[in-house]
């Protein structure tokens, strides 16, 4: 509890209250979104296309990345047998695929930048460990920023040298974070290892994470499409717009990271697959039979009454700011998420989510008005995934900043070779005229 008066707290509460009617009378887009979920347009941006509607009507989503289909990059390295994370790296941020030997190249220079200052896993790390690991990774970001000599120069060259070397560090920084958290804060013990330079991201990430360093080619394959598939989502998500527009304050690209993890922490970002984790373990909890419609329904319909769960009247996985058919992401996870299902015995479970997916979009027709059609998201799989691979929650919303620096670090480099004036959009001053009265007279 806090200790600030009730009076006080009940005198903001009144008079930061705006009339909701406002919003329509002087036709101000909250959220910069208008009644469709249509975003504003804020921007130009070659990194990121999301395309959810054709000729007006809502359609399947798709999702590019410097104009190739996501759909497209996840088929060739599957077929081609190799992790494609640091191939839309590489896309990200120099616009291009690279061929064999520019990827091999770029590999090793990703591999030769696995490592942190020397002390820093000691003094900043071990030092005062955090119970939330999107805390932990911001204060490591700023503190990053006292080791590097040219911190506050905002050049190309030195930007991209930054860009690549957070790219490398976001999973050290997020398993270590965890690992301190556990030996701290759960009696756990404390093992860390040092990244291998042969290995991917996506392997690193499952032998840093493991006590025994083991990991299956399924599993660390299926960790490397999540990684690329949460790498980038355009310029007008939530995170990456923050990016935009702390960069075009000229900052330097510590704090421009910094703030984009505090955008990219929020449950309704970031964090919405642990959400999605917990509303499943409820629903086993209070369903007799998850292999019955009409329970599931009523569970539904319950979540949407906020009589279940959290009680915020959301079915946590479904909907989109964008998508409204189909997300392309949720889509090519749901493809690989059935083998490893299987593999990890959890078929009861995949089939529950499938069940969930086909009804939860007619159980929100029938008891919401909306404007566009409801589908499963990419949160909706993912947390499913993670659990497979028994990555605990902690670190779920740190994986998408491992995946998703990617693309921030391509929309910074992007918004500074392309200078704009600094971003900032208008607010319409609403509160009528007072007459100032001295503290005597008040």
């Amino acid at each position: 509890m806090s200790n600030i008066p009730e009076e006080l707290i009940e005198l903001c509460k009144k008079n930061k209250q705006i009339n909701p009617g406002l919003y329509a009378e002087y036709d101000v887009k909250r959220g910069l979104r208008d009644i469709n979920g249509h975003g504003v347009l804020a921007g130009l941006t070659e990194i990121g296309d999301v395309k959810a509607s054709e000729n007006g009507k809502p359609c399947k989503g798709k999702l590019y990345y410097h104009g190739y289909d996501i759909e497209d990059l996840i088929r060739g390295a599957v077929e081609n047998r190799y992790f494609g994370f640091e191939e839309t790296v590489y896309l990200l941020l120099f616009g291009k695929l690279p061929d064999e030997g520019e990827l091999a190249k770029f590999r090793q220079v990703i591999a030769s930048r696995r490592t942190l200052p020397d002390g820093f896993v000691r003094d900043v790390i071990m030092k005062a460990p955090s119970k939330d690991m999107m805390n932990m990774l911001s204060r490591s970001i700023l503190m990053l920023y006292t080791y590097d000599d040219k911190a506050d120069d905002i050049s190309i060259d030195n930007v991209l040298r930054q860009s690549i070397n957070l790219i490398a560090q976001f999973p050290l920084l997020a398993v270590y974070g965890y690992q301190a958290y556990c030996y701290s804060h759960e009696s756990g013990s404390l093992v860390v290892h040092t990244p291998k330079e042969e290995l991917s991201t996506a392997e690193n990430i499952l032998y840093m994470l493991r006590n025994d360093c083991a990991f299956t080619e399924l599993e660390a394959r299926v960790l490397d499409l999540a990684l690329t598939l949460h790498a980038e989502h355009g310029g007008g998500n939530n995170s990456t717009f923050t990016t935009h527009v702390v960069t075009s304050s000229g900052t330097d690209t510590y704090s421009a990271v910094a703030a984009a993890l505090g955008s990219l922490k929020g449950p309704r970002h970031g964090g919405a697959n642990i959400k999605v984790t917990l509303m499943f373990e409820d629903m086993k909890k209070n369903i007799k039979n998850p292999q019955n419609d009409s329970e599931v329904e009523q569970y539904l319909a319950d979540l949407l009454g906020k009589r279940a769960f959290d009680k915020s009247g959301l079915i946590y996985g479904m909907g989109h700011a964008v998508y409204s058919v189909s997300d392309p992401r949720a889509e090519v996870f749901k493809s690989f998420v059935k083998s490893l299902a299987e593999e990890k015995d959890r078929l009861v479970d995949f089939e529950l989510y499938s069940k969930v997916e086909r009804l939860a979009p007619q159980v929100i027709a029938s008891e919401r008005k909306i404007y566009k059609g409801v589908s499963a998201n990419v949160d909706f799989y993912s947390g499913l995934v993670y659990s497979m691979l028994d990555i605990p929650k902690e670190l779920y919303t740190p994986l998408f900043a491992i995946a998703r620096i990617a693309g921030w670090s391509a929309h910074r480099l992007e918004e500074l070779i392309n200078p704009a004036k600094i971003i900032r959009p208008a607010y319409m001053g609403i509160a009528e005229r007072k007459e100032y009265k001295d503290i005597s007279a008040r």
